[in-house]
């Protein structure tokens, strides 16, 4: 049986639940293999302070991972990464754009690299500058940017304020190499909804 780490076939994949996670059901999601939460992440539905939608593409990352920030061991950015599984880790890229991260076993994390929008349009709209839906959150700084996430709400769990995220039935998913990164290039740990418009960089 193939682990988690060298899984590439597309599957259907997706969480089993209802309503928001939180307390030991949110703890119980993301204590696991970042792929494996990775892929079920997909088609959950994320909102941050009202405003969200359907999660759409991920990618993950490991401590033993070249690409990962964890892979030096705990510093004062990432230490975020060694919370509790559901814990947010947020970080600034290229000194301008906001990225989305959440915690799985220590060390460990899935970026979240897009969403389909569902509420808070307008303001999504206005904070991004678009009335383009397949503009407002297909990247992870631009997916920042739309539900206005800095490092102020950094390091919180997913079951507290400002943050909600609910379970998804499967989803058909594909897999690929991960975007921006030249350490461990070659892993596809890239997933994403198959067929979506709301993608950052379609699938190849």
């Amino acid at each position: 049986m193939l682990s988690a780490r060298t899984m590439t076939t597309d599957m259907m994949s997706g969480a089993i639940g209802a309503g928001p996670l939180a307390g030991e059901s949110l703890r119980h999601f993301f204590e696991r293999d970042a792929i494996e939460v990775a892929r079920d992440l997909l088609g959950c539905h994320l909102t941050v302070n009202g405003s969200g939608g359907r999660i759409t593409e991920t990618e993950a990352y490991y401590p033993d991972d070249e690409a990962s920030h964890s892979f030096r061991g705990p510093t004062k950015r990432n230490g975020a990464m060694y919370g509790l599984p559901g814990n947010v880790y947020i970080y600034r890229i290229y000194g301008m754009y906001w990225c989305l991260n959440f915690v799985c076993t220590p060390g460990s994390a899935v970026l979240i690299r897009a969403l389909e929008p569902e509420i808070g349009l307008l303001g999504m709209m206005e904070r991004r500058g678009t009335d383009a839906l397949t503009q407002l959150c297909s990247g992870p700084g631009k997916l920042c940017q739309a539900l206005g996430i800095d490092i102020s709400i950094n390091d919180r769990r997913l079951d507290q304020r400002p943050y909600a995220i609910s379970p998804s039935a499967p989803v058909p998913i594909v897999s690929g190499k991960r975007i921006g990164i030249t350490k461990n290039a070659e892993a596809p740990w890239r997933f994403g909804i198959q067929g979506s418009r709301y993608l950052s960089k379609p699938f190849r």
